[in-house]
């Protein structure tokens, strides 16, 4: 809009255009340099109705950026993952997915377009010229940049126009929401998975190449036997999640060589039976030594002594093997006594 059409008394001071230009090409300088153009006020700045509808236009986009915020959330959490819904032209599409996209794309619009919105309307839109400098700033520089930077905060209005202030917090603040929601889509919670394995009182011990379930004579002293629960096949689709838990290593120690006083408890005639997944980063342990007992985890190099609890004596490993409690049944099977009395796995899945 013209300044012609304002009482000179509200428009801006006039602005130097001229600095640094040259008005007719000569042999130093060929190419003519106009400057700035005049600069034009906006309805906005001499007008404060028009600054004020501005204003609300701006705060009615956070508004909304903030309601479909919380619409993705709603969405997310009522919205069945296997419910579609046809959208002309493109067909059958999950509803999930679609109110998801539409809700997020509409929060991340609105705050842009209130953004935008505010800096053409409501912020100064004078050009400045600056000759250029060196790239270390000068004290004098530094000063003027902060003086120049609370000016910038004084004429964008940001203190002075609380509702405007307001409502872009408010969508800033609840937009990264969505992240946080969509951090919950990974996977289902494991609860206490990751607690309890197959095992149970009963289970039987079954060895891993034979298939067959194990009796105290298929356990030779200085041996090493992997094994895994009763009713767990390779064809389940659940094998390789339940395996992770519950493979285990048998071996048999002359009971006088026993140190651990639990360990002899849990034994039968010298058979102990420790999981075999290391306690560091959860590698399958699958070395034996027969004069020391020692296991060792071929990742990393952790070291545990089955005659003693199968405690950690080498590498990065934070906590010994847990033990599980076996017995023979009146078939004269090898079964488990319970589940392990502490999670397997690496240690961070602190025991309690």
């Amino acid at each position: 809009m013209s300044s012609q059409h304002f009482p000179q008394e509200n428009l801006p001071a006039e602005q130097d255009t001229t600095h640094g230009a040259v008005d007719v090409a000569d042999d130093k300088d060929p190419f003519a340099d106009p400057g700035l153009p005049p600069h034009e006020p906006r309805i906005q700045d001499i007008d404060e109705r028009a600054a004020k509808r501005s204003e609300r236009t701006v705060a009615l986009l956070f508004t909304v950026s903030m309601l479909a915020t919380i619409g993705f959330i709603a969405a997310f959490v009522s919205i069945p993952i296997d419910r579609s819904v046809y959208i002309f032209p493109i067909g059958h599409i999950s509803a999930l997915n679609f109110a998801l996209g539409v809700t997020l794309g509409l929060a991340l619009f609105c705050i842009g377009a209130g953004a935008v919105h505010w800096a053409r309307t409501l912020m100064t839109d004078v050009e400045m010229a600056d000759e250029r400098h060196p790239i270390e700033a000068s004290p004098e520089l530094r000063t003027q940049i902060h003086d120049d930077w609370r000016q910038g905060v004084k004429e964008s209005g940001l203190g002075r126009r609380k509702l405007l202030r307001n409502t872009m917090l408010g969508a800033l603040t609840l937009v990264p929401l969505t992240s946080l929601v969509l951090l919950r889509d990974l996977g289902p919670l494991p609860g206490d998975k990751l607690r309890h394995t197959m095992w149970s009182k009963g289970k039987l011990l079954v060895n891993m190449n034979t298939n067959e379930p194990l009796r105290p004579s298929d356990v030779t002293v200085g041996s090493l036997t992997f094994a895994k629960p009763e009713g767990l096949e390779e064809h389940d689709h659940h094998f390789q999640t339940e395996i992770a838990k519950a493979a285990l290593m048998i071996v048999r120690i002359q009971p006088d060589d026993i140190k651990d006083k639990r360990e002899l408890e849990w034994s039968h005639e010298g058979i102990v039976a420790y999981s075999k997944i290391c306690t560091h980063v959860g590698c399958p342990i699958s070395l034996y030594e027969q004069q020391t007992h020692h296991v060792l985890c071929p990742c990393h190099q952790s070291t545990f002594d089955l005659s003693d609890g199968a405690r950690v004596i080498f590498g990065p490993a934070g906590h010994a093997l847990p033990q599980l409690r076996i017995g023979v049944n009146e078939e004269g099977y090898l079964e488990a006594l319970s589940d392990f009395e502490e999670p397997v796995g690496p240690a961070f899945w602190e025991r309690g």
